[in-house]
C-alpha cells in the first residue's frame, strides 16, 4: 500500500485553526500564508510520497549495517538523501542567514508529519540535525556558527545529540564523560556515548556530534555538565574537511523498530582525545542540551502523528479489501468486507479521531511557537511562549502514546494477518513503542508538566487553557446541531475534570509529591485529550460554517463525523482520568515494596 499525505486535513489545520493568514502578517512571514503552505506541502508530498516512502519496508527488512567502525545505510537511503537535501527541506525553517528558507514552524510541521509517515527510520537523520541547528543558532559563539550553520542548514552535514552514557540514561547527573582544555581554546574529549540516532552513517560526508561532558574542577551533577562541538572530521580554515577527529562508532544496537536508522555506540578519546570546541560557557550545557530536546520532543511528536497515520491508512485500505463474514444487520446478503461490521468501523474511527486530535493540537503548537518567536509584542510573544511550552509535553507525551493504541488497533483490524510481518502492519507498532521513550520518556514528559508548566505558575497558563475552551464551549452552545450539542456536552465535563486535576496539582505537588506525581501520567493524557479534543471542536465549528458554505461536502461532512467521535469516544474517557488522579493516589503506593 502506497502512501498518500493528508494534504486535505493538513491544510484545514493550518488555515482554520493554526490560522496561517495570522501568521502571515508576523515580521518574517509576509510570503508565508495559505497559498505559500499550500504549494510547500504539495511539492513535499510529492517527494515523500514518491521516493521515501518506497523505501520503509526495505529499512525494516534490510537495516543499517556497521563493519569496522563504519555504517551502511539501507539501500536508497543515500540517493533519497541526496534528493531531500537538494530540494531545501532541510533549510525549511531556518534563518536565511544562514541560507535557510525562514517559513514558519506552522509550515514546517507538516511537512516533517509527511516525512516520518513515508519513512520514520530515514527522518530521524534531518530530525536530529534541526535540533543541532537550534542549538548552536541559539548558545553558538559567531565562529562555531559560520563553521557548522549553513552546512548544518543546507543538510550537507548531518547533526546528533550525544547525552546518554551506559551508566546514565535520563539521569545526567551522572554522566562521565570529560573535556580536557588546551592551550588553543580547544577541549580534548573523552568517554562513550550510547543510543546515539545517526552517530555514524554514508548519507553525508560530515557529522557535527553535540556532545555533553565535564571540565575538570566542575561542580557535581547536572549543575556541572558542558556542551561541545566535536565534529567526526575537523574543519580546515577554508571550511573544508581535515583529518578524521577521534571520534569512532563502535557498534550499533540491534532494535524493536526503527531499525534502518542507525544507532550507534560511540567512542570519544581512545587515540589521544577528540578535539571538541566549546557551546557557550562551562557548566551550562544541560541548559543549551534542553534547547535541542525541546525542538526534539516536538518533533517525536509529530512523528507519532505520523506513524499513527500511516497505520490508519494501512488499516483503511485492508478494512476496504478484506472479505469476511455477514454483516449483522443483514444489509449484505453474504460475506462482505470488514469495513461493513460496526467494530471494525469503531477501531478505524478511533484511529482516525486521535490522528486528526493530536495533527490540530500541533499545528496550533506550532503556530503559537512562530507567534512566540516573531510577534512584535513583548506580551504577546510571552504569552503565546507559555501556551507553546505547555504544550510541548502534551505533543510530546498525549500524541506517542496516541500511536501506539493506533498501531495496536491497525493490527488489529488485519487480525491474524496484522502478526505476521510480510503485511506491513506490525511494523508501525514496533517503530511506534520508542516515541514513548526518546526524548524523555513519558513519565519524563509527565513530571515536567507536573513540575514546571503547573505547579511553579500554580497552574495560572493551564487555567488559561481551561479558559479558552469554556469559550469554545459557549460557541457550540449556540449551535442547534447535534454534533455542537454532544462535543459541548463531553468538552464541558472534560474542562471540568482537568480544572480539578490542576488544583489538586497546585495543592498538593509540595505537600504530598507522592501523591501528585503518582498521577503524573494520567494528567498529562488527560490534558492532552482536553486539548486535542478542544481543537476537535473548533474544527467542528469551522466545518459546519464551511458545510453551509457549500465547500467540499464530503470533507466537512467527515471531519463533523469524527469530532463528534472524539467527543462521544475519546473526550469522554477524561473524567475517569480526574477520578484516579484526584481520587486514587494512595492504592499506587499502598503495595509495600518487598510485596512486589
Amino acid at each position: 500500500m502506497t502512501y498518500r499525505a493528508p494534504l486535505k486535513d493538513m491544510l484545514f489545520d493550518i488555515e482554520h485553526l493554526a490560522r496561517i493568514e495570522q501568521v502571515a502578517q508576523l515580521p518574517g512571514f509576509e510570503e508565508a500564508g495559505l497559498e505559500t503552505a499550500q504549494a510547500v506541502l504539495e511539492e513535499c508530498a510529492k517527494l515523500n510520497e514518491g521516493v521515501v516512502a518506497p523505501l520503509n519496508v526495505d529499512g525494516d527488512r534490510n537495516p543499517s549495517s556497521w563493519k569496522d567502525g563504519q555504517v551502511t545505510t539501507t539501500p536508497g537511503f543515500k540517493e533519497a538523501y541526496r534528493q531531500y537535501v537538494e530540494g531545501g527541506w532541510q533549510a525549511l525553517q531556518h534563518p536565511a542567514e544562514f541560507g535557510g528558507q525562514a517559513l514558519p514552524k506552522t509550515i514546517a510541521a507538516a511537512c516533517i508529519e509527511m516525512l516520518n509517515s513515508a519513512n520514520l527510520s530515514f527522518a530521524l537523520c534531518p530530525l536530529l540535525t534541526d535540533g543541532a541547528t537550534e542549538a548552536l543558532l541559539t548558545a553558538g559563539s559567531d565562529d562555531l556558527k559560520a563553521i557548522y550553520l549553513e552546512k548544518l542548514v543546507s543538510g550537507e552535514w548531518t547533526g546528533t545529540m550525544n547525552l546518554t552514557e551506559p551508566q546514565a540514561g535520563s539521569d545526567l547527573a551522572l554522566v562521565r564523560s570529560r573535556a580536557e582544555p588546551q592551550p588553543d581554546g580547544t577541549y580534548k574529549v573523552f568517554g562513550t556515548k550510547i543510543f546515539i540516532t545517526y552517530g555514524e552513517h554514508d548519507m553525508a560526508e560530515n557529522i557535527v556530534h553535540l556532545v555533553l561532558a565535564r571540565v575538570a574542577g566542575a561542580p557535581e551533577g547536572v549543575k556541572g555538565i558542558s556542551l561541545f562541538v566535536v565534529p567526526k572530521f575537523l574543519v580546515n580554515k577554508d571550511g573544508s574537511l581535515g583529518a578524521r577527529n577521534d571520534v569512532h562508532c563502535v557498534s550499533i544496537e540491534h532494535k524493536l523498530g526503527i531499525k534502518a536508522s542507525p544507532t550507534a555506540v560511540l567512542q570519544y578519546g581512545d587515540h589521544g582525545g577528540a578535539i571538541g570546541y566549546l557551546v557557550g560557557q562551562e557548566n551550562r550545557g544541560l541548559e543549551y542540551m534542553f534547547i535541542m530536546m525541546n525542538a526534539a520532543r516536538y518533533a517525536v511528536g509529530v512523528q507519532g502523528i505520523a506513524v499513527a497515520e500511516r497505520a490508519y491508512q494501512k488499516a483503511v485500505a485492508y478494512a476496504n479489501d478484506r472479505v469476511q463474514s455477514r454483516p449483522v444487520d443483514g444489509s449484505v446478503a453474504g460475506s462482505a468486507t470488514i469495513i461493513h461490521h460496526p467494530d471494525v468501523r469503531r477501531m478505524l474511527m478511533t484511529m482516525r479521531a486521535l490522528t486528526e486530535g493530536c495533527r490540530a493540537m500541533a499545528s496550533v503548537a506550532a503556530a503559537a511557537y512562530d507567534a512566540a518567536h516573531h510577534h512584535p509584542d513583548a506580551g504577546v510573544r510571552q504569552q503565546n511562549q507559555a501556551f507553546y511550552e505547555f504544550l510541548v509535553p502534551l505533543v510530546k507525551g498525549y500524541s506517542t502514546e496516541m500511536s501506539l493504541e493506533v498501531t495496536s488497533l491497525g493490527v488489529q483490524v488485519h487480525g491474524g494477518m496484522g502478526f505476521i510481518e510480510e503485511t506491513g502492519a506490525a511494523q508501525y507498532y514496533r517503530d511506534a513503542k520508542i516515541l514513548t521513550i526518546y526524548e524523555g520518556t513519558t513519565a519524563i514528559q509527565a513530571n515536567d508538566l507536573v513540575g514546571r508548566k503547573t505547579a511553579r505558575d500554580g497552574g495560572q497558563v493551564a487555567q488559561g487553557i481551561a479558559a479558552q475552551v469554556e469559550k469554545t464551549e459557549g460557541e457550540l452552545a449556540k449551535r442547534d446541531s447535534v454534533a455542537a450539542r454532544a462535543m459541548a456536552k463531553r468538552l464541558t465535563a472534560a474542562r471540568k475534570a482537568f480544572l480539578d486535576v490542576v488544583a489538586f496539582v497546585a495543592k498538593e505537588s509540595k505537600g504530598s509529591p507522592n501523591a501528585v506525581f503518582a498521577g503524573s501520567v494520567p494528567y498529562l493524557m488527560l490534558a492532552g485529550n482536553l486539548v486535542a479534543g478542544w481543537q476537535m471542536a473548533r474544527a467542528l465549528l469551522v466545518a459546519e460554517d464551511l458545510l453551509q458554505k457549500g465547500q467540499d461536502t464530503a470533507f466537512m461532512q467527515a471531519k463533523i463525523a469524527t469530532a463528534r467521535f472524539y467527543g462521544d469516544h475519546i473526550l469522554s474517557r477524561v473524567p475517569g482520568l480526574r477520578d484516579a488522579i484526584v481520587e486514587g493516589a494512595d492504592s499506587v503506593t499502598a503495595l509495600p515494596l518487598e510485596a512486589f
